[in-house]
């Protein structure tokens, strides 16, 4: 049985220290996500859900509103936390992770602890689902990290070559992935 996951990441958010959860969308953010309406309204979407984090929730909320849907919040789809990096800097720290799926910086998640949070939720709505066409507000992360587990080519380098919304169509037959299609054009 055939499945259609978008997942859709993030709009542009302005980062503010410790407001993982709370920090919602720039201006440009915001006229992105009226911008992912526009690309998905027309869509036989069946059900919406997120990541309880704000810039998620508010990327897929014009959405829902057009589609007189509820988003449905799953704390699983949350962002990767990178913990304490120290003196290293972001990107190189993603790296580690990513080469090390077990490399866990002070107060962070491995790639191999997210992936299997994340790929739980997810195989849980493709059980429930199946058959369904769902869209899911996420994150670069968490999102690289699912794709990740259903095709080793997303890694370190797709994860870098997203951008601030994105969508990627995930086709599934069963718990197969089939095909991905991204659906954003910047």
């Amino acid at each position: 049985m055939k499945t259609i996951i978008y997942l859709i990441r993030h709009a542009e958010s302005p980062y503010a220290e410790g407001q993982e959860r709370a920090r919602g969308l720039s201006e440009q953010g915001k006229a992105d996500a009226e911008r992912i309406r526009s690309i998905l309204h027309k869509k036989p979407i069946n059900l919406l859900f997120s990541s309880p984090y704000a810039r998620a929730i508010h990327t897929l909320q014009p959405l829902a509103d057009e589609m007189q849907k509820e988003i449905v919040l799953l704390e699983n789809l949350r962002e990767r936390g990178i913990g304490n990096i120290a003196d290293m800097s972001f990107v190189d720290a993603k790296r580690c992770v990513y080469e090390d799926f077990f490399c866990a910086f002070e107060g962070g998640e491995s790639s191999s602890e997210a992936q299997a949070r994340g790929t739980r939720e997810l195989k849980l709505l493709l059980e429930k689902y199946a058959g369904s066409t769902l869209a899911i507000g996420t994150h670069g992360d968490i999102m690289t990290l699912m794709m990740n587990y259903f095709d080793p080519r997303y890694g370190f380098e797709f994860w870098q070559s997203t951008t601030m919304p994105d969508i990627y169509r995930l086709k599934f037959v069963g718990m197969e992935l089939v095909k991905v299609t991204r659906e954003w054009k910047s």
